[in-house]
C-alpha cells in the first residue's frame, strides 16, 4: 500500500507544509517496509484435480479462515469459519496457521501458537475440529505445556493422531482423548521423531517420524547428540548480566550425533532398531519412508565423507538391512527428495548425476526408475532412465505409473520452464515469457497453480492447463505493487556472458543507473554468493537485495553479478561440483579472471571504483577477492561470513571439502582468514552476534587476524540477531543504510 503522508507543523506563523515523498527514489526505509511486499497468495494446497484449498482473513478481521476453490470456475465456500475456529475456554478463534484433513476428510487438524525452534515455527499447538460444526476444536496433548507439539498427523484410519513433545513420540486418540506415550528417553541428549540442529541446517530435516500404510506402527529417527560440541552464544540484552545460549553445533572434524532409524508400535513397547551399517556417528540417515507393502522401510544411508549413497531396504519385523540401489561420485552424492513409488512399490523414481549416465556421455542429473526388489530374478532390467540430454532441476510427479510427469529445465541456466517428459519445445512454457516459472501441479497432472516473474517484473500467479500453458483465470497480478515500481527511477537492466581466458563461459546480470552514459567512467559494485547452495544469476523477481541495488542505481552504482563455476546451474554435474575442496579457490579464480575480461570489454568500468559485497559464504567469497587478489577490488562489504571453514557444521563443510582431520591443508587453502594478511582495500564485516548458523566467531577471529596484522577495516555487530540480521525494529533497513553509507564513504558514486 502506499505510504502515508507526512505533515510538518511549523510555528512561526509559516504555512503548513506538505513534504510528499518522491515515488521515484528509493531509500533504506522504503526497501524494507513492506511498500513492494508481493500480494499474498494462499499457502494453496491441492484437495483434488478439481479444488484447492487456501487461508484467508476473514474480511473485517485478523482471523484466518478455511477457503475451497472450484480452480476452474473460481467459485469460493468457506469450509472452516472464523465462528468454528472459536474456543470458549480462551475467549478467542484460534489462529490458524496449518491444517491437515483426517483421512476421511470429515474434521481438520488445526495447528496454531506457534514457536520458532531454529529456522521454523514447528512447535505449537494442536486442535481437533469437525467440520460439520458439530463439535469446536478440541485441544491435543492433554497435560503438556502449551505449545510443546510438533508435526503431529493423522493415523490411516484417523482415529489417532500421533506427535513428538518434549523430545519423545506421543500418540493420542481422538475420541477418548487418552494420550500414550511411546518413547520415554527424550532428554538434552537424546531426540525422539525430530532432529538436532545440523540435520535441520544442512539436511532440511524436521518432521521425524512416519505412520506405517496400516497404521499400527511408527517409524522413527532417534539421535543422541551426547558429546557433540556445545557452542555458547552470549545474550547481553536480556538482563544486566549476560546470558549463555547453548547450541549444540558439531564444527567440521569433531563428533556428531548417532542417528538410527526405529519402528515402535502405535501402543507402545520396544523399538526394533534398523541394522544399518557403519558407526552411527561417522553416517547419515537423512530420508526414510515406508515401502507401500508395509514390511519395509526405504532408507537414503550415506557416509560421513557423503561420496556414496545407498538406498536401503529395511525389514521393520527384524531390522535387517539389504541394499537396493547405490551410486558415488568422487565428489559428493546428493540426498533425494523427489524419490516416490512406482507400481505399488515395485519401482521407484529417482534422480540422480550418475545412476542413468552412459558412458563417456556429459553428466546431467537425469529422472529414471529404479526396481525396488532385485531378488526377484524375473527383474532383468533394474535401471531404466526417464530423461536425456539437459540437467533435470525439478520433478512435478502426474501419473508415473504411466511414465507422466513434468521437469523444470532450461537451455538458459538463468531461466526456468517446465517441459513433458518427451522434451517436446512446443508443449512447455510458451516461448515469449522468457523468464522464471514454478508450478504447484494438481493431483490429475491436468491443472497448475503457476507464479511468473522475471528480474525486474513482479510475479503474476494464474491458472493455467498443462502442458498447454493456456491461462484459465488469474489468481494475483500485483498490479498495485507493479504500479509502485512502476513509479520508481530505474536504469536498464541487462544479461550477458563473459567468457575467460581458460574458455569457461560465465552467466552475469547488470544494473545500471537511470543517466548512465558509456561515455563516461563508473563504479561498479559486484554482489556474490559463488557457493554449491545458491544462484545469483536468475531471470527471476528477487525481493530484498534487487531493492537494495536498485536504490544503489539511483546513488550513481552500477551493480553487477557473475555465477562461477560451482553455483547450482543446470549445466551438468561437472560444473556443479566443480568447487569440492575448492572452495574460495576455484570460485575467486573465476571471479578474478571475468572481472578483469569485463574491464577490457567495458570501457566505462572504473577499474580504480570497483567494489564488491556478499552475505555468507557470499561474505567469505567477498573476503577471498579481497585477500587473495588484493588489487582487483578497492573495497568490500562482506556480511555473515564464514572465515575458517573449519569453524563451520560437519554436514555442510565435509560434503564441499572432506574431512579436516584428513585434508587439514584443504581446508588452510580454502579459508579466507589464511589470506587476510594481503588485504589492501576498505573493508566492512558486518555480522549478528546471535548468529547460530555461521558463528560471530568467524567475524572475531578474522578482527584478530587483521590486527595482527596491521590492517585497518571497519566492523557493525548486530546484538543477538541471527544469521538473517533481521530480528528487532528497523534492523534490517539500518543494515542496508550501513551498507550503502560505507559504499559512499570509500567508493564514491557517479560518473567521472
Amino acid at each position: 500500500m502506499h505510504r502515508s503522508p507526512r505533515w510538518l507543523f511549523c510555528l512561526l506563523l509559516t504555512p503548513c507544509l506538505l513534504l510528499a515523498q518522491d515515488p521515484g527514489r528509493l531509500d533504506a526505509h522504503r526497501i524494507t517496509s513492506g511498500e513492494f511486499a508481493t500480494q499474498q497468495f494462499g499457502p494453496a494446497r491441492w484437495l483434488d484435480g478439481a479444488h484447492y484449498a487456501t487461508l484467508e482473513p476473514k474480511p473485517g478481521t485478523t482471523v484466518r479462515e478455511l477457503v475451497r476453490y472450484d480452480a476452474v470456475s473460481g467459485e469460493r465456500t468457506v469450509l472452516v469459519t472464523a465462528a468454528m475456529l472459536w474456543v470458549e475456554a480462551r475467549g478467542e478463534a484460534l489462529q490458524l496457521e496449518d491444517y491437515a484433513f483426517s483421512p476421511d476428510g470429515t474434521q481438520l487438524l488445526v495447528f496454531c501458537d506457534s514457536a520458532r525452534v531454529w529456522r521454523q515455527n514447528t512447535r505449537g499447538e494442536y486442535y481437533v475440529l469437525s467440520l460439520d460444526g458439530t463439535v469446536g476444536p478440541t485441544r491435543l496433548g492433554g497435560e503438556l505445556p502449551k505449545s510443546s507439539l510438533m508435526f503431529a498427523k493423522w493415523s490411516p484410519d484417523g482415529g489417532r493422531v500421533a506427535f513428538v513433545a518434549q523430545r519423545d513420540l506421543w500418540v493420542q486418540d481422538v475420541a477418548s482423548k487418552q494420550v500414550t506415550r511411546l518413547t520415554k528417553d527424550g532428554s538434552d541428549a537424546i531426540i525422539n521423531g525430530t532432529f538436532d540442529w545440523v540435520y535441520e541446517e544442512e539436511f532440511d530435516c524436521r518432521d521425524g517420524f512416519r505412520w506405517s500404510p496400516d497404521g499400527t506402527r511408527i517409524a522413527y529417527w532417534q539421535l543422541d547428540c551426547g558429546g557433540v560440541g556445545t557452542f555458547c552464544m552470549i545474550d547481553n540484552l536480556s538482563d544486566r548480566y549476560s546470558r549463555v545460549v547453548p547450541v549444540q553445533y558439531p564444527k567440521a572434524g569433531t563428533t556428531n550425533s548417532a542417528c538410527r532409524v526405529g519402528v515402535i508400535a502405535a501402543t507402545g513397547g520396544d523399538t526394533v532398531w534398523m541394522q544399518t551399517p557403519g558407526d552411527p556417528r561417522e553416517t547419515y540417515l537423512p530420508r526414510m519412508q515406508w515401502h507401500p507393502g508395509g514390511r519395509e522401510l526405504m532408507v537414503q544411508w550415506l557416509p560421513r565423507s557423503q561420496q556414496e549413497l545407498r538406498v536401503l531396504g529395511c525389514d521393520t519385523a527384524t531390522g535387517a538391512v539389504r541394499l537396493v540401489h547405490e551410486e558415488q561420485d568422487e565428489a559428493y552424492v546428493d540426498v533425494r527428495d523427489d524419490f516416490a513409488w512406482i507400481d505399488k512399490g515395485s519401482w521407484f523414481f529417482w534422480t540422480s548425476d550418475t545412476a542413468f549416465a552412459e558412458p563417456g556421455e556429459t553428466r546431467y542429473r537425469q529422472a529414471g526408475k529404479i526396481a525396488w526388489d532385485t531378488r526377484d530374478k524375473q527383474v532383468l532390467v533394474t535401471h531404466l532412465p526417464l530423461t536425456r540430454g539437459f540437467d533435470v532441476m525439478g520433478v512435478w510427479p502426474v501419473d508415473l505409473d504411466n511414465g507422466r510427469f513434468y521437469v523444470a529445465m532450461s537451455s538458459d541456466p538463468t531461466r526456468q520452464e517446465m517441459t513433458p517428459r518427451e522434451g517436446d519445445p512446443d508443449l512447455g512454457a510458451p516461448r515469449d515469457k522468457e523468464g522464471w516459472h514454478d508450478y504447484d501441479v494438481s493431483p490429475d497432472g491436468a491443472l497448475a497453480i503457476h507464479t511468473y516473474s522475471c528480474f525486474d517484473t513482479p510475479p503474476v500467479i494464474d491458472l493455467v492447463r498443462v502442458p498447454s500453458h493456456e491461462r484459465v483465470r488469474v489468481l494475483v497480478d500485483n498490479h498495485q505493487l507493479r504500479e509502485r515500481y512502476d513509479a520508481v527511477t530505474k536504469g536498464r537492466n541487462e544479461f550477458f556472458q563473459v567468457t575467460t581466458e581458460p574458455g569457461v563461459t560465465l552467466d552475469g546480470w547488470v544494473m545500471y543507473p537511470p543517466d548512465f552514459d558509456a561515455t563516461k567512467s563508473w563504479p561498479v559494485l559486484f554482489h556474490v554468493y559463488g557457493e554449491p547452495w545458491s544462484q545469483t544469476v536468475k531471470d527471476t523477481w528477487f525481493l530484498g537485495h534487487h531493492l537494495f541495488h536498485r536504490w544503489l542505481t539511483q546513488q550513481g552504482y552500477v551493480v553487477m553479478s557473475v555465477d562461477a563455476r560451482g553455483t547450482p546451474a543446470p549445466k551438468g554435474r561437472d560444473w556443479r561440483k566443480a568447487l569440492y575442496q575448492k572452495i574460495g579457490v576455484l570460485s575467486s579464480h573465476d571471479w578474478n579472471l571475468a572481472v578483469q575480461k569485463l574491464c577490457e570489454q567495458n570501457a566505462w568500468m572504473d577499474r580504480s571504483r570497483l567494489a564488491i559485497w556478499g552475505w555468507s559464504g557470499g561474505g567469505a567469497m567477498t573476503l577471498n577477492l579481497l585477500f587473495r587478489y588484493p588489487d582487483l577490488f578497492c573495497a568490500g562489504m562482506s556480511v555473515a561470513p564464514v572465515t575458517d571453514i573449519a569453524l563451520y557444521d560437519t554436514i555442510y563443510q565435509e560434503r564441499y571439502t572432506g574431512d579436516p582431520r584428513e585434508v587439514p591443508e584443504v581446508y588452510k587453502q580454502c579459508s579466507p582468514i589464511t589470506f587476510a594478511k594481503h588485504l589492501k582495500g576498505h573493508l566492512l564485516l558486518v555480522h549478528g552476534t546471535g548468529d547460530d548458523n555461521v558463528h560471530f566467531q568467524h567475524s572475531e577471529r578474522l578482527f584478530d587476524e587483521l590486527v595482527a596484522n596491521d590492517k585497518q577495516f571497519e566492523y557493525l555487530a548486530y546484538p543477538n540477531r541471527t544469521h538473517a540480521i533481521r530480528e528487532g525494529r528497523n534492523t534490517r533497513a539500518h543494515l542496508y543504510a550501513a551498507l550503502a553509507d560505507f559504499l559512499n564513504r570509500r567508493v564514491p558514486a557517479g560518473a567521472k
